[in-house]
């Protein structure tokens, strides 16, 4: 998948605060296991309506997925997206050369 940039746009800006890019590394550092919302709010210290907010943002974005499994939500990192907007960046380098 290529990513275009609007999309890139998108997932950056959602990366553009300190409290949404900490609540990213949480999930990061998890990896595939993921966090679950009250685990991600002791780590970050982030109340819950804040942090409802930011997961959305982020889930709107496609840098966050989330799997409701009962009465709780489990939030992963999309790895994968990420990697790619990295890349996004990256290959830019000496494009000019």
């Amino acid at each position: 998948m290529t990513i275009e940039i609007t999309q890139a746009a998108q997932a950056f800006a959602a990366m553009g605060s300190e409290p949404r890019l900490e609540v990213l590394m949480c999930l990061v550092r998890a990896g595939n296991k993921g966090l679950l919302v009250g685990d991600i709010q002791e780590r970050t210290g982030i109340p819950a309506s804040t942090l409802n907010h930011h997961l959305k943002f982020m889930t709107g974005a496609g840098i966050v997925r989330q799997e409701k499994e009962g009465r709780s939500i489990h939030n992963f990192a999309q790895l994968d997206q990420l990697e790619e907007l990295a890349g996004f960046i990256i290959n830019q380098c000496c494009a000019d050369d």
